[in-house]
């Protein structure tokens, strides 16, 4: 007499992160070929304006209040070019064989990625030109108003995602547009001069650009980026404030 084991960890693991990254849901999101130029124009526009207006307010000391509206304007620089582009979606995940909005899921990715990048920023902190660079980043927590600082990261999130992985993902049509949405947002953060913070979007880019494809939308992107962004901007001054 045989028994049936139980499922595998990587068949666990694939039960979990299947739906949110690589299952794609079925949906008909076609657009016209006058609409997707259009498309393609208004994120180009926006691209240059967000990069630049980016690379602004990055560079302002960190305590200066001339931060706050240059952030908070470059959110909304990707908001208006984001559905100026044309009809953004908000994405299905499936879920006990049938569709749901892809909430719980794109939380618990975030608090994942945050908890990684939290293992990376040990070593890090061990490199001094690398902590320099990543201490550049949490200047703006650390000298201004955290709470200031936390709702514009917020703002920044979602907006970020209403374009890069709304727009912009949409205008570049089929081919490789995962690989090349996390290309284009790690290289508009170039403007900042920061490789760690490249380097982060890069990364962060790709998971983003994974779930948007998995879902069709951008609710998740957005709950992952929030909650990523969230646990960085708490959890990473502490582990550099001795250096």
């Amino acid at each position: 007499m045989t028994t049936r084991s139980g499922p595998t960890w990587v068949e666990r693991a694939r039960r979990i992160v299947a739906p949110a990254l690589i299952d794609v849901v079925d949906r008909d999101h076609a657009q016209s070929d006058r609409a997707f130029h259009r498309r393609r124009v208004v994120s180009a526009l926006t691209l240059v304006v967000g990069a630049t207006l980016l690379g602004i307010s990055l560079a302002v000391r960190p305590g200066d209040a001339a931060f706050y509206p240059l952030a908070l304007g470059l959110a909304a620089v990707w908001v208006v070019g984001g559905f100026a582009s044309g009809p953004l979606h908000l994405g299905w995940m499936p879920f006990r064989g049938s569709l749901r909005r892809p909430v719980i899921t794109p939380i618990t990715l975030g608090l994942v990625a945050g908890a990684i990048f939290i293992i990376g920023a040990l070593l890090v902190r061990q490199i001094p030109v690398l902590r320099d660079y990543t201490q550049e980043v949490l200047d703006h927590a650390k000298y201004g108003s955290l709470w200031l600082v936390a709702i514009i990261t917020v703002a920044n999130g979602i907006a970020e995602e209403i374009f890069f992985r709304g727009a912009l993902y949409a205008a570049i049509g089929r081919r490789y547009p995962v690989k090349i949405s996390a290309l284009i947002y790690a290289l508009t953060t170039c403007a900042s001069g920061n490789p760690m913070l490249v380097f982060a979007a890069l990364l962060l880019g790709i998971v983003l650009g994974l779930q948007r494809r998995a879902s069709g939308g951008i609710l998740g992107p957005v709950l992952t980026h929030i909650t990523w962004s969230m646990a960085m901007l708490f959890l990473l001054p502490p582990l550099f404030s001795g250096f």
